[in-house]
Formats: C-alpha cells, sequence, structure tokens
C-alpha cells in the first residue's frame, strides 16, 4: 500500500486543472437528492443537465438539495460543475488538488470547505485518506468524494424516512451533518491505534526485540499525521463558528452555528486524545530502553560479580606461577591441595558476602 504522507503542493498553473489523487478506477457517478418538510426526490446517476434542470426549477426554489460526486478524475465533468455554479478557477483546483490541507473559503456567496477523511489500513501500519469537499451556495449543497463509500449513508436513510430535523433545516445543517460524519472517522481510527498502542504498553515492559520500538515509531507516525490532519480542520471550524459576529455572509443560518461549535470541541477533543496517546507512545518508548539499560545493568553487574571474584585467584595463582627456587609450598607434598582448598574457600567467602549485601 502506498505510505500516506503530506506531499509537497505541486504547482499548478491558474486556469489549469488536474486531479492529484489515485482512485482512478471506479466510474464517475452523480447522487442527487431533493427535498423539503413534506417529501424527497432522489435521482441515482443523474446527469449535469438534469441536475441544471432541477436546480433552475422554479416550483422547487426552496427545496434544499444535495449534489453528491463519487469520483474525481473526471476533470472536464468537476470543471463544469464549477462553471454551473459560478464558482471561482482556484477553488475548483483546490477540488481537484488533493494534496492540500483542509481548509475554508467564502466569497461570492460560496463556501467551500475541503477537509480529510481518515481511516485506518488493513495492514495496521498505515492510514487510507480521502479528501471530501463542500461548496455551498443558496438552497444547494454538493460534496466531492474521491471514491464511492458508506460515510453518508445514514444521513441519507434521515432524509427518506424524515428521521430528525434534517428536512426541516436548510443545506448549513447537511452540512454539519456531513463534517460530522467525516470526523466519525477520526474517532474510528483514533480508537483502533488506542488498541495497538495498550498493546504496545504492555509489550514494551516484557518485550525487549526491536521490532517492539520500530511499532512504536510506526505508530507515532501515524498520529502525527492523524494531528497534522485535525489542526487545519479545528482552525477552519473556528473561523466558520466565529462568522455569526460578521454580517457579510449568510450561507449559514445564525441559529445552526451552534452546530458547527460542536464540531470545533470535537476537533479539540481529538487533539486532545491525540495528544494523550502520543503521551502514551513515549511512555513506552521509556519503558522500553528502562528495561534495556536495566537488562544491559544486570549483565554488567555479573560480568563484575565474576570478574572481583576472579581476582584474588588470578592473584594466588600469578604468586605461585613466579618459579623461585625457594618457595617451600612447591615442593610440599599437600601444597597442591592447600592452594586449591583455599582457593575454593575464598570463591565461596566472596559469593556470600556479594550475596549478604545483594548486589546480585
Amino acid at each position: 500500500m502506498k505510505r500516506i504522507k503530506y506531499k509537497k503542493v505541486r504547482k499548478i498553473q491558474p486556469n489549469f486543472y488536474e486531479y492529484t489523487g489515485i482512485h482512478c478506477t471506479d466510474p464517475v457517478e452523480m447522487q442527487l437528492f431533493v427535498y423539503d418538510d413534506a417529501g424527497y426526490e432522489e435521482y441515482k446517476k443523474v446527469s449535469l443537465e438534469r441536475i441544471q434542470k432541477e436546480i433552475q426549477d422554479e416550483l422547487q426554489v426552496d427545496d434544499v438539495k444535495w449534489l453528491n460526486v463519487h469520483g474525481m478524475y473526471n476533470v472536464e465533468l468537476i470543471k463544469q460543475i464549477g462553471e454551473m455554479l459560478g464558482v471561482e478557477p482556484f477553488i475548483v483546483s483546490d477540488i481537484l488538488n488533493v494534496t492540500r490541507r483542509s481548509k475554508l473559503e467564502e466569497l461570492d456567496q460560496v463556501l467551500f470547505f475541503s477537509i480529510k477523511s481518515i481511516l485506518p489500513g488493513e495492514d495496521n501500519e498505515h492510514v487510507h485518506v480521502e479528501q471530501i469537499s463542500f461548496l455551498l451556495k443558496d438552497n444547494l449543497l454538493v460534496s466531492f468524494q474521491e471514491k464511492k463509500s458508506d460515510f453518508f449513508t445514514h444521513i441519507r436513510e434521515r432524509i427518506k424516512t424524515h428521521s430528525g430535523i434534517v428536512r426541516k433545516k436548510r443545506n448549513d445543517y447537511l452540512l454539519y451533518l456531513l463534517l460530522d460524519a467525516v470526523m466519525e472517522n477520526f474517532y474510528i481510527t483514533i480508537e483502533f491505534y488506542e488498541d495497538l498502542i495498550e498493546e504496545l504498553l504492555i509489550e514494551s515492559k516484557t518485550n525487549d526485540q526491536p521490532d517492539v520500538l520500530v511499532r512504536i515509531e510506526k505508530n507515532r507516525e501515524n498520529l502525527n499525521f492523524l494531528k497534522r490532519s485535525i489542526l487545519p480542520l479545528r482552525d477552519a471550524l473556528f473561523s466558520l463558528k466565529s462568522e455569526h459576529d460578521e454580517a457579510d455572509y449568510d450561507g449559514i443560518d445564525k441559529s445552526n452555528y451552534g452546530f458547527f461549535a460542536r464540531l470545533h470541541q470535537k476537533a479539540l477533543e481529538i487533539l486532545e486524545q491525540i495528544e494523550y496517546d502520543m503521551n502514551t507512545l513515549d511512555s513506552a518508548s521509556n519503558f522500553y530502553f528502562s528495561s534495556q539499560s536495566h537488562r544491559m545493568n544486570q549483565i554488567m553487574k555479573i560480568l563484575t560479580a565474576v570478574s572481583v571474584i576472579f581476582m584474588p585467584l588470578t592473584f594466588i595463582v600469578g604468586v605461585y606461577g613466579m618459579n623461585f627456587d625457594i618457595m617451600p609450598e612447591l615442593r610440599w607434598k599437600y601444597g597442591y591441595f592447600l592452594v586449591i582448598t583455599i582457593m575454593f574457600f575464598v570463591v565461596i567467602g566472596m559469593v556470600f558476602y556479594f550475596r549478604k549485601k545483594k548486589w546480585f
């Protein structure tokens, strides 16, 4: 699997559009929901002409319209959607350039929001990343997904079954629900890695193999990536929830700013949890190195004790290895046995003394 990391933003010329993602196999499909409190209509695999007709229908001018686009490698289609909504070319370029960080743009009564969707990978080492972008204008909300997924299935069901207040609200409330659904993936990912981190914390206390440290560093890299993904989202949500103080933009109803404040609070909670998990990984690293140091100290203590025990034995052997002519013990028939006995008791005595001092 491709390693996920932030790439350098490619220098794309103005008015030049290029999809920078990797999801280019699934067919591009568009789905349109048109609803109000009284009812809803759903159009699957809808064409751009039908979308334009629904948007311009005077009988549905007050209805909320949600257009969801799966797949973004059809650059011409994305460009036509941007032209239909009258958005600036650089916004279309930001939709296609999925290497950019999460951001919020407001201009000409259009709100643009991009967010990273994060899910754990199957190999437990990397994460799946998908950029999801939103365009909010009048009663229309357009969401762009790189590939088909089930992030918003429960929201579609709420629209169909008239569950909750989604059909009583404008498209800004729908934007809140979609952002909330994407942010839930952060919680899923963090919970997944917390289970791995807990296992590593336990293993770091008992396992001194180098692969434990390697896995700790892998999880630290993934948490750092999550942090880099949520930081710009936190800033964007802070800007969005603060817009109620300004009178020049009315894309979001003032009564709904509280919902976006909740999302900002969620972003703060996610950041706090990531910081806590990174501190836990630091603890696992410290346990690992402490265990290694303790093990090395034990080895050095044993080797030192053995060296000290053999020091007097080496002295005795050295004395009787000088081969002087006048050394009575050399000519005594019990001299050898006496020296061996002395050496034996010296070893026993030193071992007993070291054990009594609890030096090993």
